[in-house]
């Protein structure tokens, strides 16, 4: 019951996360459900190397996962960015 929360609560995030930052991004119900929990693990990670997450159960909120999420979505955007452009001799 644990991951079909993870997976439910990554979705959320993911769309959110897409709404904010509008533009190309990669589609589809799986992808943005990916990127949301990929964001909040990324925000987790995170938030427990600069010690915000002291106790070992708790991890990021709502907010730090769209963050991630969101974060995520530059790099994706500056990755495919770089790889569309093609330079003239």
């Amino acid at each position: 019951m644990g991951i079909l929360w993870t997976l439910i609560i990554g979705l959320v995030v993911g769309a959110i996360a897409k709404f904010l930052m509008p533009g190309k991004d990669p589609g589809g119900i799986i992808v943005t459900m990916l990127i949301g929990v990929a964001g909040a693990l990324l925000a987790g990670f995170l938030g427990r190397a600069m010690g915000w997450y002291s106790n070992p159960g708790s991890g990021p909120g709502i907010i730090a996962s769209i963050i991630g999420a969101m974060l995520l979505l530059l790099i994706y955007r500056m990755i495919v960015g770089r790889r569309g452009r093609t330079t003239v001799p």
